[in-house]
Parts: C-alpha cells; sequence; structure tokens
C-alpha cells in the first residue's frame, strides 16, 4: 500500500505543479491584475527615465540653455508622481493577494485535515503537518504576491529596454541581446539543482518543528527522565543537516547569482565600448550615447533580479508540491457519492434525511487488518449488541481493546464483512450521522483553548448555560469548576493546560453528556480519577448509560462487572465472551486478571489504612 507521506513524484518544472494553484487565485484575478498593470506601468516609466536624461542633454546642456525648462520639470514630476501613485496602489493590492491567498490556504488545509482518517494522524508527525500549513502557506502567498510582479517588471523593463535601444541603435543592442542565450542556459542548468536542494531543506524544516513541538510538549516528561542532552543531540543532528543542505543550495545561489552579474556588466561593457567609438566617430550624439549608458547601467539591476526571482520561484515549486500533495491526499474512510446526495457531508449535512439512531449494532463475520499491519486482528467475528446493551472489553496495555470500537464507531471499516446500525450496513449513511450520535471519552482528554463553558458545550453547541450546568453537576464536576477563579467562564489553557488530570476527564465527561448520544464509549475513562472521585463518577455513568448502547473499555476489572457483556482480549484476538458471573466461572483468562487485580488492590488497601 502507498505511504500516506510519500512524497508526490512531479516532472520538474512542470506547469501542473503551478497549475494547482489556479483555484486559489481565481477569486483575486481582478487584484492581480491591478498588481500586474501598476507594475508594467512603473516598468515603462523606469525606461523613460534614461530616455529623459538624454532629452535633457541634447536639449540643454549641449546648447547651454535652459528655454523650456519649466515644462519639463512639469512633466518630469508628473511621471514621478504616476510612479508613486502606481506604487501605492501596488503595494496594498500585492499585500492583500499575500494574505487572502495565505488565509485560504490555510483554511482549505484545515478543513481537509477534519476529513482525514485516523492512520493520517497516527502516522504524521504534528509538526509535520505545522510546517505545511503555516510556512508552506505563507511562502506561497509571498511568492505570488511579490515574486510574480518582481518577474513581470524585470522582463518589461528589460524588454522594453532591448525595444527602445533597437529602435534607436540596433548594433548597440545586439551587443547586449547576445548575452541572452547565455543567461539561458545558466539558469536552466541551475534551476534543477536548486529545486532539489530547496526540497530537502522543505522536509529538515518540518522535522525541526516537529522537535520543536514534541520539545515544548514534552518538556516535562524530558525533565523527568532527565533526557535533555538526549534532546538536545538530536536536535543538534537534525539542524545540522538543515545547515548542511542550506549552504549547498545557498551556495548554488552564490554561483548562479554572479554568473548572472557577470554576464550583464559584460553586455554593459560592450555598450560602453562600442558607444563611445560610434561617438568618436560621429555617427551618434552625446544624448543618444548617454540614453545607451544609463540603459547599460540600469539595466543590471533588473536582469540580476529577474534570476534571483526565478532562483525564489523554483525553490517555491517545493512548497507547493508539499501543500498539494495533502490537499490530495484522500482519507481512507469516506461517504459514497450516493451517500453524500442523501445525508450530506461533515461540513454541510442534510440533517432532515438522517434517520434516528437507536444503537442495535451487529457484527456480521468481521475480518479486519490495520493498514499499515500485516495480520488480520479480527478474523470472521460476529457479535450481536443490542440497543442498550452494556459491552466491556478488557485485556492487557497494547492487547487490541480499542479494534472493536474504533470499527463500531467507524474510524476504520473491515476489511471483511459488514458492520449493521439498526439492521442496515453503516456504509449506507454518514459518517456524521453515527459520529454525531456517539460521546467518546478517552483515557488522555483533550480540551480546547477557551473556557470550562465553551469546552462542555462542544457536546451541543445549542445547550443554554442551565444545561451546561447540569451536566456538569451530573458527573460531580460543578463543585471543582465552581472554586475556580472565573467559575464556569474560567480559561482552561492549551490543551486544558490550566486543570488537572482528573479535572479534564470531568469536563470531558460532562460534554459527553451533554451530548445526549445514543452510544457510548468510554476508553478506560476513570484511569485517570482519583478512587474517591471514581466513586462518585460510577453512580453517574451507571445513570446515564441506562437505555443506551455503550462500550466500556476497562483497565479496572472491578468497575465493569454490571456489564451485559465482556469481551477479553489477548494479543489482538477475543478469547472469551460472557458476563463477569460466566468468565469467572470459567476459570480462565478473565478470572486469573481479576484475581490478581483483586489481590493487589485489596494489598493496596491494607497498607494505606
Amino acid at each position: 500500500m502507498k505511504n500516506q507521506n510519500t512524497e508526490r513524484k512531479e516532472k520538474f518544472s512542470s506547469l501542473k505543479t503551478w497549475a494547482k494553484l489556479l483555484p486559489f487565485l481565481r477569486p483575486y484575478r481582478g487584484l492581480m491584475a491591478v498588481v500586474i498593470a501598476t507594475m508594467l506601468v512603473n516598468a515603462a516609466v523606469d525606461i523613460c527615465y534614461p530616455l529623459l536624461s538624454g532629452y535633457v542633454v541634447d536639449r540643454f546642456v549641449t546648447p547651454r540653455t535652459t528655454e523650456g525648462i519649466a515644462g519639463f520639470a512639469v512633466v518630469y514630476m508628473l511621471v514621478v508622481l504616476l510612479q508613486m501613485t502606481c506604487t501605492i496602489v501596488f503595494a496594498r493590492s500585492a499585500l492583500k493577494v499575500e494574505m487572502y491567498l495565505g488565509r485560504d490556504l490555510k483554511k482549505t488545509l484545515f478543513t481537509h485535515l477534519q476529513t482525514l482518517s485516523f492512520s493520517y494522524y497516527n502516522t504524521t508527525p504534528v509538526g509535520v503537518i505545522m510546517a505545511r500549513v503555516m510556512s508552506d502557506t505563507n511562502r506561497i502567498g509571498g511568492v505570488f504576491a511579490w515574486s510574480l510582479v518582481d518577474i513581470f517588471w524585470s522582463l518589461a523593463y528589460v524588454l522594453g529596454c532591448m525595444g527602445v535601444m533597437l529602435f534607436i541603435n540596433w548594433r548597440l543592442a545586439l551587443l547586449i541581446i547576445v548575452v541572452v542565450p547565455a543567461i539561458a542556459l545558466a539558469t536552466l542548468y541551475f534551476q534543477k539543482r536548486i529545486l532539489n536542494l530547496n526540497r530537502k531543506v522543505r522536509k529538515i524544516n518540518a522535522e525541526i518543528t516537529r522537535h520543536y513541538n514534541e520539545g515544548i510538549s514534552g518538556a516535562k516528561t524530558s525533565k523527568t527522565l532527565v533526557i535533555e542532552d538526549k534532546n538536545t543531540a538530536a536536535f543538534q543532528e537534525v539542524t545540522g543537516r538543515m545547515k548542511h543542505t542550506t549552504i549547498r543550495a545557498v551556495m548554488l545561489n552564490a554561483i548562479y547569482v554572479p554568473i548572472i552579474g557577470f554576464l550583464t556588466a559584460l553586455a554593459v561593457a560592450f555598450v560602453i565600448t562600442g558607444g563611445g567609438s560610434m561617438v568618436m566617430w560621429g555617427n551618434i550624439g552625446i544624448g543618444e550615447l548617454t540614453v545607451f549608458v544609463n540603459f547599460a547601467l540600469v539595466i543590471a539591476d533588473p536582469v540580476q533580479t529577474l534570476a534571483r526571482t526565478i532562483s525564489n520561484f523554483i525553490a517555491t515549486q517545493a512548497n507547493i508540491e508539499r501543500v498539494s500533495a495533502l490537499l490530495e491526499l484522500e482519507p481512507q474512510i469516506q461517504d459514497t457519492p450516493e451517500v453524500i446526495e442523501k445525508y450530506g457531508t461533515s461540513f454541510e449535512p442534510k440533517r432532515e434525511n438522517w434517520e434516528e439512531l437507536k444503537g442495535h449494532i451487529t457484527f456480521d463475520d468481521i475480518t479486519f487488518q490495520y493498514p499499515d499491519g500485516t495480520e488480520n486482528v479480527l478474523e470472521h467475528f460476529t457479535l450481536d449488541v443490542p440497543a442498550g446493551t452494556t459491552v466491556a472489553i478488557v485485556g492487557e496495555t497494547g492487547a487490541g481493546k480499542s479494534t472493536l470500537v474504533n470499527l463500531a464507531c467507524r474510524f476504520f471499516e473491515p476489511t471483511g464483512g459488514r458492520i449493521l446500525i439498526d439492521g442496515r450496513d453503516y456504509r449506507e449513511r454518514s459518517m456524521l450521522w453515527l459520529h454525531s450520535s456517539i460521546g467518546y471519552v478517552l483515557q488522555t482528554p483533550h480540551l480546547f483553548s477557551g473556557s470550562v463553558k465553551e469546552n462542555i458545550r462542544y457536546g451541543r453547541l445549542d445547550a443554554t448555560d442551565e444545561e451546561v450546568m447540569a451536566a456538569a453537576k451530573m458527573v460531580n464536576a460543578h463543585d471543582f469548576i465552581m472554586r475556580m477563579e472565573k467559575g464556569y467562564d474560567s480559561d482552561v489553557g492549551e490543551g486544558g493546560g490550566q486543570l488537572s488530570t482528573g479535572e479534564k476527564q470531568l469536563v470531558s465527561f460532562a460534554r459527553a453528556v451533554l451530548a445526549d448520544p445514543r452510544i457510548f464509549v468510554l476508553d478506560e475513562a476513570t484511569a485517570s480519577i482519583d478512587t474517591k472521585t471514581e466513586a462518585l463518577i460510577q453512580e453517574a455513568i451507571s445513570t446515564m448509560l441506562t437505555g443506551r448502547t455503550s462500550f466500556l473499555i476497562a483497565h479496572r476489572l472491578s468497575t465493569i462487572r454490571k456489564a451485559d457483556l465482556i469481551l477479553v482480549v489477548r494479543g489482538g484476538k477475543i478469547i472469551e465472551q460472557g458476563t463477569h458471573e460466566e468468565l469467572m466461572a470459567l476459570g480462565g483468562y478473565y478470572a486469573d486478571l481479576y484475581n490478581k487485580q483483586f489481590e493487589t488492590e485489596t494489598a493496596e488497601s491494607v497498607f494505606s489504612a
């Protein structure tokens, strides 16, 4: 299977890569037209300055007169005013293009990331994703707003200068035109090497972002494990590669740009030498020579600017490829067109067509293998879970307890067989229809930046303050919330960092309760809560789960004795199933686990007494 992280290999300098940005540029074609038009006017004005200098020499300097200089000064000031106005309009329009294009790319990427399957996040570091969403989109926006304009201005200026010089004296003009093929050959030679190196730079930059992300989010763990030196060594290794690769890219540019500058200077020397000879022989006048000297002196800058801008454009192709690869990544789990037509998408749901979900789940001859796995973790598994049934899934850490839940919630789909919700294959209905009816509480809860109230309200966005408070009271979260400085309006911090793990868990419980789902999933949800709080919340859970289909993934076996069905998982396989009493009577693996836990908990209670 093709790895989702593999970069798409595009043909070098392929126009198809750049064409992928056309849908994002199309809404701003008016602004782009204004930017290009103003820069073309500026290029025309810049071409006028040498001509005006030549006019001054012929009209005022050579005849030693000031007659008509006032009119010339007015014309000159109007030309300057025109260029100033165009520059202001250009700067405002280019800035808007940069900001709007970057915003649209970020928004599209963020929306697309919401649709990708769990397997993508399991295999892709957060730093890599952040590098694509932030730095790559910023680079693309800047290039199209500024570098593209530089190319238009440079080309217009160079071609305009050549046209004027050819019109005035084609012999002198040819002395400049003769170096153009050499410039083109140099550009073709260097561009592939520059692009390849910049691709490597962008990849390494994503690694650096990942190291920063892990270093900051895992700072407490690093300190407790005393692995700062290991983290520093790993960071120095990746930044060392960044340094080496960047220096190679800079060296290529350092060779490329001076070569272009040398060729340009050579053309300037040709013009000055040839033009000086023509003046000495009387073929051209001082004013005409002045025009050519001015053109020769100033044409070097746009040629070198063009070379640098092309290099920048070449480098940006790597950013476009990375962003395009992410946007073109298809989620492994997605609705069919027929389902979307009837039920809508996650962003535009057609709730009026949604049937009521009762919670009857049937695993019909299920075979399953994880996308990155090599063998089946379930084979021909069949289980009927009537609505309102509580199913507990137990086993040691890493045994594969979450597999069934992931399948039931359609985070993954079976590779064989089918899963029925209320008698219909759940692939015949939308994912949002199912996910909207699931309350999921994880062992490591995640809270969003904002207040406690806002985080609970994520369970149901139209809930009133009273309903939010009632949900918190139901799971015994109300008391600790009221002890906070601003109560329900208190900020939880990034990722809930202002709360303890147990407090975050209680907030996530309240959020699930507020959603009032037909299916509950508690993934070792009380593992992070102290014994006293767990006792308080168990009663609330019993009330909360009444009449709802629920899956309890549990490590503490004492919490699931009342479950209607217990599935025992070992090595990724279901080896036993039944009620607590049936499994204890069986005297198998479950009974051994339960007895060992009971002995451990009894010993702990004795020593803590």
